[in-house]
């Protein structure tokens, strides 16, 4: 998760939250905000129903009255969450929102985990792509357990330099 984009609870008018979630969405395509707002959600569970012979699935929300809207936190981003109809505010301290920690996220389930499979691992040759190191080769000393960060060892001299790297900053050679 890209340090700048966090999930965010907004609170709304009971009833109100498919009112605000379809909201955000108009004007993100309207304004062309869709590098500050990337996702709206309300949160909902389909519950089987049964009343007599007839059984029918019925959606509810989990948490009433908010929204989780997945962005990056600016005064532009925040003014137009905030200034929608049957938006109360966003949850936090005061006049701060507060972001969802990632394992709030998980928990929540939110979003779907992708099974990150890496084209390399410890010991094999990589290429930088990108950064202060990109074009350089290195090899592959650790690779972390969520499988975001990895460590080259990059010749620099007599020297091996180990340096941290996001895996989509290298390749396999």
């Amino acid at each position: 998760m890209n340090v700048g984009i966090r999930w965010y609870v907004v609170h709304t008018y009971s009833g109100y939250e498919n009112k605000v979630m379809d909201s955000i969405r108009k004007i993100v395509e309207n304004r062309g905000l869709g590098d500050l707002i990337f996702d709206i959600k309300v949160p909902v569970e389909l519950v089987e129903e049964k009343k007599g012979d007839v059984t029918k699935v019925v959606e509810y929300k989990i948490f009433p009255g908010y929204v989780l809207v997945k962005m990056i936190m600016t005064d532009e981003s925040w003014h137009v969450v905030r200034n929608i109809t049957g938006v109360t505010g966003f949850v936090g301290p005061g006049s701060r929102p507060t972001p969802l920690t990632e394992k709030e996220v998980e928990d929540l389930m939110i979003e779907e985990k992708k099974e990150v499979r890496l084209a390399y691992g410890v010991g094999d040759e990589v290429t930088i792509t990108d950064g202060l190191f990109g074009g350089y080769s290195g090899t592959v000393q650790s690779v972390s357990d969520d499988k975001k960060k990895i460590t080259v060892l990059v010749k620099r001299g007599r020297r091996d330099i180990p340096v941290e790297l996001d895996a989509e900053q290298v390749k396999s050679v």
